[in-house]
């Protein structure tokens, strides 16, 4: 089997779009906000209450929540494309400009931005990092979550696209 004959196969499994987020410190007095699109992202458990998300090792999020124990994460609606665009872009420099004109609301426990009218918002705080070949399973401790007034249709990834369900 080779890498393309399994991605080809795993384009095949729908997933959720979210926007993770975290705050790097080390950037000035403010800090600086980072995010990134993931796609591998699931719930773990209910009690307590877990996340799991995929991050390629060396990425700059994996480097960030490898220091970083609070984040947060955006359940994106499927107006929502542009954002989950934008934060999937490769070679940017700084998300900051990313960040300048997106609606979004400081988490109050982990001060990273979460994108206003997404489906919902979690923040988390890192129970375990496990190593799996070329990425790091992040497994967080849900301790915050926001709920969306109005309900829309999730943000999907299908066949290397985005979709939306119907």
């Amino acid at each position: 089997m080779s890498n393309e004959e399994f991605r080809a196969a795993m384009s095949r499994l729908a997933a959720g779009v979210v926007l993770v987020t975290a705050r790097d410190a080390d950037h000035g007095p403010r800090g600086e906000d980072v995010g990134m699109t993931a796609t591998a992202f699931m719930y773990v458990s209910l009690d307590p209450p877990l996340v799991l998300v995929s991050l390629r090792v060396g990425s700059r999020m994996d480097d960030l929540l490898a220091e970083q124990p609070v984040w947060g994460v955006s359940l994106l609606t499927e107006s929502q494309r542009q954002i989950a665009g934008r934060f999937s872009m490769k070679g940017r420099l700084s998300d900051r400009l990313l960040f300048e004109d997106l609606p979004h609301e400081r988490g109050e426990v982990c001060g990273s931005p979460l994108v206003a009218d997404a489906l919902a918002t979690l923040e988390c705080r890192t129970q375990q990092r496990v190593e799996a070949g070329d990425h790091t399973l992040v497994i967080g401790h849900v301790l915050k979550v926001g709920l969306a007034d109005q309900v829309a249709g999730p943000l999907t990834y299908f066949r290397g696209r985005y979709r939306h369900l119907g």
